[in-house]
């Protein structure tokens, strides 16, 4: 079990680095900002207290992204549920560049898979699906989890986040 987890390890490594490069040269920025585009992008009003939850950062360091989101005119910020609080929204320039990103991390890992044959490669999607399920997590770890996720492209989540609450 050694040696598997090691390989494993290696390549969510490798799986990491290339979504990192992929959505830094879409974006030209790194860190949590491709995350945060797409879980708003989900287009469910999140808070800043809900998105900083979702990507694990500091209450200044969600702000500071925001602030960057909207001077970039990614991100707009409406009325929340209630007086205290602002909802976060893409603009159509953010849509676009979401699209983007989300097609560039599927571009970004697909050649890793490329050695496998169409055998294999579902037999390597049934263990995937089959050790996510097997996660014991929160909601918002699956939310954390799936922050990057395309789920116009898995159809059958073996964690469904459900972004519309975040406790």
């Amino acid at each position: 079990m050694g040696r598997t987890s090691n390989l494993l390890g290696v390549v969510g490594l490798a799986v990491a680095d290339r979504i990192e490069s992929a959505t830094r040269e879409i974006l030209k920025h790194s860190g949590e900002t491709p995350a945060a585009l797409v879980v708003i992008g989900y287009g469910l009003g999140p808070s800043n207290d809900e998105l900083r939850r979702i990507l694990g950062l500091s209450h200044s360091g969600t702000v500071r992204l925001v602030d960057r989101l909207v001077a970039d005119g990614l991100v707009e910020r409406r009325p929340g549920s209630d007086a205290r609080t602002v909802a976060l929204y893409v603009s159509k320039r953010g849509k676009v560049l979401r699209d983007k990103i989300l097609k560039g991390r599927l571009a970004a890992i697909s050649p890793l898979l490329e050695p496998l044959s169409a055998e294999e490669e579902k037999t390597l999607a049934e263990l995937l699906h089959k050790l996510l399920s097997s996660m014991e997590t929160t909601d918002l770890q699956r939310r954390t989890l799936c922050r990057l996720c395309d789920d116009r492209v898995c159809t059958d989540c073996p964690i469904p986040a459900d972004f519309r609450t975040v406790t």
